[in-house]
């Protein structure tokens, strides 16, 4: 059975019996603590926490998932893996134990012609927490599972809990008995791999308090209503259901591997290390396809980061495997043909995901090029120093700044008879890591207690948004924090967090920046509010200051945004909204947007694009937003349901989080986005919108940045004085001036390398004077010393080889000379071969100068160069270069 089959019957299953199909969310987590959806309840764990009520008591989903953790253990065994879907089955109150084993099982034991699985009772065991004696009994007696088959385990194996004081509850799990050829009998508490655990049931009836680890926690307590939320596997039962030992086997990722081996040569199951390659690649392809179709862009940080991680460990294993050139379009397209048949929206993109890809590889392969050399300095500078360890800042900046896998360096290091500082490394990328969560929790929390915005959204409920109709209006303070700690009150001059039962306030969202204005109370009590956020969904944050008086939960407020502030905003984002869609008819559908920040008067708005945009594009993108503006197009917004929303074509952002009901954005017949911003009412109040330009700010993602209204008013304002002032100076018309610059600039440059040549002239002409005063050091001729300052890199290079030509005869010969440049010193050093077979090399050389400045270098044994930053050590560094010589020779 193929996987998309499975999928299929999971979902009809559940459907037919009274569940809500729910779609697989985004990878992209719409929670501040994880970076990635990795588990198939991610997405109900609101409806668990009781911040949002569910849409159905009973839903169903197949859910796409990322795991990271492991990755360097990816590919070394059968069962890591970066990718997988978790089929779950949950109830909010609903039905409970009985319910959730009697489905589990009708839909595992069913024959396949009655729409379910089809597997053989007898090979399936159970296991019930220590003390669930009503599981075990269900099991027992109402399904007929012989007791033989179900076994008992602790806290460890079968206790569910998300970690952190909440709702928790023992499971029950499913395993399917592989046979002999697995290992030996006795059930999964003896054998996990002969006995695979394909479906786990936890049954949520506790709450817990706190505690660390999966054990030491105290119960609190029954929760007031108790839930199910199962989880099956989906590769594990295909593994199963289609007769293959281990996952990276089945249907959607064994086509992988033979493309691999069709693009290489190399048969899986021929050699070890080749089938840990293998499975590198299978694995990281089919996820960075999956992350790439749900809007993540390759990057150095948080999801970025991720799926440049695994791009770049697959592609690096494919030239392990003999791969020369470029492989990833063969593959990608693979991934896309066998996952579409369960995610379409794979197909349709298919041209932009194509385009993030190759993009990725062609940088990857550039890095590599570039970090092989940057590698090779450092190897150099650690035997220089005696060291058999790189350091694992070495391999950070490798890693950081290249792209360098960590394996990669290590294999490269081991080559040339080095070892890698990895723990020292490691630390350093978890510094980075915890500084970027530690960042974006903060933005949304401000470093509070999740658990006190959940106590006022269990008190009060949702915020009300007013924002849309009106930008003041009466409200009720019902959540009020100090310093991150909710407060019953608080005085002039602290810090405060303060919820609204309705709000005209704007939270920040959707790539729009907050509001900001202030809140009266009726004791005339003020607070300035700075910041808006959404820690938990539908709460919405004001953030800021008391102002004067004392501020009080349930007291009567007036709430009055700054409304200058929000027509500025608003304008930006009608004004993105206006560059998306010019851009895509420009560009193509690979234009889909990648990220916005729309504040006031300005805009930026990053694109999916492998190359820049050509300056003439950008200026027809411009004409089109402003031709548009002047047709002053209505813009409205309506709420609809999700599916008729894609009907009518409207836009949806990457990474931002839908429900069934959605708002969307329509200007006139020339734009429709889904959006929950605010907007101008028509495209003529804009005035005018004027690109700034366009940059790389990633692989395959490009920036524009732009001015809205005034400010670009203002802009071009500023620009037609610049070029007023330079029709002064040049004395032409406007049309005229870059003739008449790009003609200056032509003989600028031409009197520049008329200096530069009469300069190497004169330093070359010192070159015989120098050659006659070499120094005799027990037979060799040592020529030391400074030459005047600015002379350049590739002057005072030429200068070393023609004294070193013009030692006469078989004379060893060693010439290190110095100059100061750009307030920098610098030194270059040739030793000819005589020099060379007495152990006298350049690079070596070149190594005790530049450390002597401050600085580092390196090159062959021939010839090398190197700087660094203090001049006033030249008379130092030609000394060390001299006890050098002597000591060698």
């Amino acid at each position: 059975m193929e996987s998309a089959e499975i999928r299929r019957r999971w979902l009809s299953f559940f459907e037919e019996r009274g569940h809500a199909v729910v779609p697989s969310a985004s990878l992209i987590a719409d929670d501040p603590t994880l970076l990635l959806v990795n588990a198939g309840m991610v997405p109900f764990k609101p409806y668990f926490l009781g911040e949002t009520k569910p849409p159905a008591p009973r839903a169903t989903s197949v859910q796409k998932c990322v795991r990271t953790p492991d990755i360097e253990e990816v590919g070394k065994t059968t069962r890591h893996g970066t990718f997988f879907q978790m089929c779950g089955n949950f109830s909010f109150g609903d039905y409970f134990k009985e319910g959730a084993i009697k489905y589990a099982w009708e839909l595992l034991t069913s024959s396949v012609a009655d729409g379910g699985y089809g597997l053989e009772p007898e090979k399936l065991w159970i296991t019930v927490y220590l003390d669930d004696d009503e599981a075990e009994t269900i099991w027992r007696e109402k399904i007929g599972v012989p007791a033989e088959r179900i076994q008992r385990l602790g806290k460890k194996d079968n206790f569910w809990s998300m970690g952190v004081p909440g709702p928790c509850g023992p499971c029950s799990e499913i395993n399917y008995d592989r046979g002999p050829d697995f290992g030996v009998e006795g059930g999964p508490a003896v054998n996990d791999e002969r006995y695979v655990e394909i479906w786990n049931l936890v049954f949520m009836q506790y709450e817990r308090g706190a505690g660390d680890g999966k054990e030491d926690f105290p119960i609190l307590g029954d929760l007031p209503s108790k839930n199910i939320d199962t989880g099956l596997g989906l590769e594990r039962l295909a593994m199963i259901l289609q007769g293959v030992q281990n996952m990276y086997e089945t249907d959607t990722l064994r086509v992988v591997m033979d493309k691999a081996t069709a693009l290489t040569g190399v048969q899986y199951g021929a050699a070890q290390g080749t089938d840990v390659s293998m499975r590198v690649v299978a694995d990281h392809i089919r996820t960075s396809v999956m992350l790439i179709g749900d809007g993540v862009t390759p990057g150095n940080e948080g999801r970025g980061y991720v799926l440049r991680r695994i791009m770049r460990r697959a592609i690096r294993n494919m030239r392990l495997m003999g791969a020369t050139g470029p492989v990833v379009q063969d593959l990608v397209d693979v991934v896309i043909n066998t996952m579409g048949q369960q995610y379409p929206e794979l197909v349709t993109d298919r041209k932009r995901i194509e385009t993030v890809a190759l993009a990725e590889e062609a940088a990857f392969l550039k890095a590599v090029k570039g970090g092989t050399n940057i590698l090779d300095t450092a190897v150099s500078e650690t035997k220089a120093a005696g060291g058999t360890v790189l350091s694992g800042d070495k391999a950070f900046l490798l890693h950081d700044t290249w792209g360098f896998p960590i394996d990669l360096t290590l294999e490269m290091a081991a080559e040339q008879g080095l070892s890698v500082d990895e723990p020292g490394f490691r630390r350093l990328m978890q510094e980075q890591r915890d500084r970027a969560k530690a960042d974006a929790k903060a933005k949304k929390t401000g470093h509070a207690d999740m658990s006190a915005y959940r106590e006022i959204a269990d008190g009060s409920g949702a915020t009300e948004f007013t924002g849309y109709a009106t930008t003041q209006g009466e409200s009720t303070i019902v959540g009020l924090l100090v310093n991150g700690v909710s407060a019953p009150a608080a005085s002039e001059g602290d810090e405060v967090e303060v919820v609204l039962d309705r709000t005209p306030f704007y939270a920040e969202g959707g790539g729009q920046l907050a509001d900001q204005g202030r809140i009266k109370l009726d004791s005339g009590a003020v607070i300035v509010v700075r910041d808006v956020q959404q820690p938990v969904p539908g709460v919405s944050v004001h953030k800021g200051s008391v102002q004067v008086g004392e501020v009080t939960v349930g007291a009567s407020a007036y709430a009055a945004i700054d409304v200058s502030r929000r027509r500025a905003i608003a304008r930006a984002h009608s004004a993105t909204h206006l560059t998306h869609q010019a851009l895509r008819d420009a560009l193509g559908p690979t234009a889909a947007q990648a990220g916005s920040e729309n504040s006031p008067g300005r805009f930026r708005f990053d694109f999916g694009s492998p190359n820049a945009v050509p300056g003439t594009v950008l200026t027809d993108v411009e004409q089109k937003i402003n031709d548009v503006l002047s047709r002053e197009l209505d813009v409205t917004a309506e709420i609809m349901s999700i599916d008729e929303a894609k009907k009518q074509g409207a836009i949806a952002e990457f990474g931002e989080k839908y429900g069934e009901r959605v708002r969307v954005v329509t200007i006139g017949d020339f734009s429709k986005e889904l959006c929950g911003g605010t907007h101008v009412g028509n495209t003529a109040q804009l005035g005018l919108v004027k690109l700034l330009g366009e940059s790389s700010i990633g692989s395959g993602v490009r920036r524009v940045e732009a001015l809205v209204g005034v400010d670009a008013y203002n802009f071009l304002a500023k620009e037609h004085t610049v070029v007023a002032q330079l029709q002064e100076l040049v004395k032409g018309r406007p049309e005229e001036l870059p003739e008449k610059i790009a003609s200056m600039l032509g003989k600028l440059k031409d009197a520049e390398k008329e200096i530069d040549k009469f300069r190497a002239e004169k330093v070359l002409q010192a070159a015989a004077g120098l050659a006659a005063g070499a120094q005799d050091i027990r037979g060799v001729a040592l020529v030391v010393g400074s030459v005047p300052d600015g002379t350049g890199a590739d002057d005072l290079r030429k200068l070393v080889l023609d004294v070193r030509g013009r030692i006469q005869g078989d004379r060893p010969a060693v010439v290190a000379l110095f100059t100061t440049a750009n307030d920098r010193p610098l030194t270059v050093i040739a030793t000819n071969e005589a020099a060379r077979e007495r152990g006298l090399k350049a690079g070596d050389l070149v190594r005790t100068a530049a450390k002597t400045l401050g600085g580092g270098g390196g090159g062959k044994p021939d010839v090398a160069q190197g700087g660094g930053q203090n001049p006033a050590a030249i008379p130092d560094a030609i000394a060390a270069v001299e006890r050098l010589v002597v000591e060698t020779v």
